[in-house]
């Protein structure tokens, strides 16, 4: 099997671990490097000559969109994927603009994630542009809603919720407040619902957004 190198760059840590998460969970992936904004980024794909580039559209000292304008002009052989969770889709057209090969929502589902990036490095046209053009009508049609306030969890909710922001499994959860396993899982899946969530990095990005993380 082949097996295809990764930077991330994206200046959250949270956001680098659930991504490192994701692409970890597939022996095809080898992450070989983090960068924290645009310039990092420019300086390890010349260190290193990765495959992949996965690369935050809002990043300090170079966005995303600088960024991949310079990694393509020096480092054509690089495929850049851009992450965001922005409603506009101005930037990620004009990224395809710049030379971006794609782009994902970081609030996809990881099975999401590996067949795209699967489809995208093994150059398979047609199923890589039919998943662009499910993710975009994904991208198109999410709901913009008010968030949920935390005040409408549980005490024990907000104490799973800032222990999954600071990555812990399960078992970890379920050994530190000496509950079973399955009921952090049932107090995980009632903190998507109530917060009208999908997956693991949004409630962690929750958690940090309302100063719920340790």
């Amino acid at each position: 099997m082949q097996t295809f190198t990764v930077i991330i760059a994206d200046d959250h840590p949270l956001a680098r671990e659930g991504i490192k998460s994701v692409l970890e969970a597939d022996s095809s992936f080898l992450i070989v490097g983090e960068a924290t904004d645009g310039i990092e980024a420019i300086e390890l794909c010349d260190q290193l000559q990765p495959d992949l580039l996965l690369l935050d559209i809002n990043m300090p000292r170079l966005s995303g969109l600088e960024t991949v304008k310079k990694i393509r002009s020096s480092f054509p052989h690089i495929h850049v994927v851009m992450l965001t969770v922005s409603d506009d889709v101005k930037d990620l057209f004009t990224a395809i603009q710049f030379g971006a090969q794609g782009y994902l929502l970081k609030n996809m589902e990881p099975d999401d994630w590996i067949e795209y990036l699967h489809a995208l490095l093994g150059n398979h046209t047609e199923i890589s542009r039919e998943i662009a053009s499910r993710l975009l009508y994904r991208f198109r049609s999410r709901n913009i809603y008010e968030e949920v306030s935390p005040l409408a969890l549980t005490p024990r909710e907000r104490e799973v919720l800032s222990r999954v922001a600071a990555g812990d499994t399960n078992k970890e959860i379920a050994r530190r407040f000496l509950i079973a396993e399955n009921t952090v899982k049932n107090h995980i899946k009632n903190l998507l619902e109530k917060l009208q969530l999908d997956n693991r990095v949004q409630l962690a990005a929750y958690a940090v957004r309302h100063g719920l993380s340790e």
